[in-house]
């Protein structure tokens, strides 16, 4: 049974940084396999902010150069680091994983080809 369950969100102010943690069990993330994070406002559809595969990363428009994934495949892992928080990056916050490696790429951001998801962890910058 896979399952991908995320951490590390919480309450911060403007300005300030989390890293996110999302860990999948149920089969090994290689390389190969596409990861990605979305995220969910309040009232709002969920927006694909990035995606990685092995070294390569891909990330929203609105994102860039705050957002930073990685994965540490000994460790199953995969990680967001936001740095310069903004209310507007208020969200719940959701990993997704492929785990086909067939037609992955770090900047698909169409969630149905993603195949577990995670429950989110929320992101909550005040200002």
């Amino acid at each position: 049974q896979v399952q991908v369950v995320e951490s590390g969100g919480g309450s911060v102010q403007a300005g300030g940084s989390l890293r996110l943690s999302c860990v999948v069990s149920g089969y090994t993330i290689s390389s190969r396999n596409c990861m990605a994070w979305f995220r969910q406002a309040s009232g709002k559809g969920r927006e694909w902010v990035g995606g990685s595969r092995g070294g390569e990363t891909s990330y929203a428009d609105s994102v860039k150069g705050r957002f930073t994934i990685s994965q540490d495949n000994a460790k199953n892992m995969v990680y967001l680091q936001i740095d310069d928080l903004k209310p507007e990056d208020t969200a719940m916050y959701y990993c997704a994983a492929r785990r086909s490696v067939n037609f992955c790429s770090t900047a698909n951001s169409n969630p149905t080809v993603f195949d577990y998801w995670g429950q989110g962890t929320q992101v909550t910058v005040s200002s």
